[in-house]
């Protein structure tokens, strides 16, 4: 997946995971793809660790729960430092 591929998979990835999530979250669309980012970074990690199974296509469904999960995983980990 190139550099773009990945940013687009971040962008969406962090969209879907504003929406999943209960509350509102107001960021806005770049710091939404920066989470986003960070949320398919690490849910690539932890799916190579876990299942021995990281981010390969763009277009795979691996690919798309890992970074979505990840994505989750960072919001709400933002959502909370926010609230301190």
């Amino acid at each position: 997946m190139g550099f773009f591929g990945f940013l687009l998979l971040g962008l969406l990835a962090g969209v879907i995971a504003k929406a999943i999530l209960p509350g509102r979250q107001s960021t806005g669309w770049l710091l939404t793809l920066v989470l986003g980012v960070l949320g398919a970074v690490l849910g690539g990690w932890l799916g190579s660790i876990l299942f021995d199974r990281g981010l390969e296509e763009f277009f795979s469904i691996q690919t798309w729960l890992l970074a979505i999960l990840g994505s989750v995983i960072v919001f709400l980990i933002f959502g909370a430092l926010r609230r301190r």
